[in-house]
C-alpha cells in the first residue's frame, strides 16, 4: 500500500530537486525524489511547459501509485523570439551540459545591443493526485531580466550566471538561495502551489 503522505518530485535534475525541496519543505510536504523509486526521466515531447510538466508528473504517479509534483521551466529571450523556451535544457543538443547551453545562447546574442536582450524565466509547476487526475493543480510564474555578455556568480544552475535581475542588481547566480526563492519564477510558482495544495487538503 503506497504511503499517501509522500509526494514524488518528478525530476532527474539534482540542482533543481534541491531548490524545489528547500522551498516546498517549508510547507510541511513529505517529498521524495523520483530517483528513490528508480523512475527514469520522462520523454518530454510536449510542445508547452504545461504539457511537459504533466507528462513528468503523470509518469511518476503511474510508476509509484503516489501523488507527484513536476516542474517544467526555461528561459525565453525576446530577441530570439522566445528561444530556447521549452528546449532550454537541451538547447545545444540532447546531452548538452548547462555550460554548453549557456555558451550557445551567448553565441546567438553576440553583438546584440544590451537593451535588446530582455528575457524571462518561465516556470510551470504541476501537482497530480494520481495518474488519471482530471484536475491537476497547475501554477505558473515568470521572472523578468536581461541576458549579460559574460558569466557572473557561482551559484544556481542553468543560465543563472548570465541572467541579470535589475531589481536586485545581481545575476541569479550571485543570489543566496533565500534571495532567489523570494523573487524567482520557481519560488513564486512553488509558493502558489503550496497555497493551493493546502486548500485542497483542507477540502478533502
Amino acid at each position: 500500500m503506497p504511503n499517501s503522505n509522500i509526494i514524488i518530485l518528478a525530476s532527474g535534475n539534482k540542482k533543481k530537486l534541491k531548490e524545489l525541496s528547500e522551498i516546498l519543505s517549508e510547507f510541511g510536504m513529505n517529498l521524495a525524489p523520483q530517483s528513490d523509486y528508480d523512475i527514469p526521466d520522462a520523454i518530454e515531447d510536449g510542445l508547452t511547459f504545461v504539457e511537459n510538466a504533466i507528462i513528468k508528473a503523470r509518469q511518476a504517479c503511474q510508476l509509484t501509485g503516489l501523488p507527484a509534483i513536476a516542474d517544467d521551466s526555461g528561459i525565453e529571450v525576446d530577441y530570439l523570439k522566445g528561444q530556447p523556451g521549452i528546449y532550454s535544457a537541451r538547447f545545444a543538443g540532447e546531452n548538452a551540459s548547462d555550460q554548453d547551453n549557456l555558451n550557445l545562447l551567448l553565441e546567438k546574442l553576440k553583438g546584440v545591443e544590451p537593451s535588446l536582450k530582455t528575457a524571462r524565466y518561465q516556470c510551470i509547476i504541476v501537482y497530480m493526485r494520481h495518474a488519471e487526475d482530471p484536475t491537476p493543480i497547475i501554477c505558473q510564474a515568470s521572472w523578468e531580466g536581461l541576458i549579460l555578455d559574460t558569466e557572473i556568480g557561482e551559484g544556481g544552475f542553468g543560465y543563472d550566471p548570465i541572467f541579470y535581475c535589475p531589481q536586485s542588481k545581481k545575476t541569479a547566480a550571485e543570489m543566496t538561495a533565500e534571495e532567489k526563492s523570494a523573487i524567482s519564477h520557481r519560488g513564486k510558482a512553488l509558493k502558489e502551489l503550496a497555497k493551493k495544495y493546502a486548500l485542497s487538503v483542507r477540502k478533502n
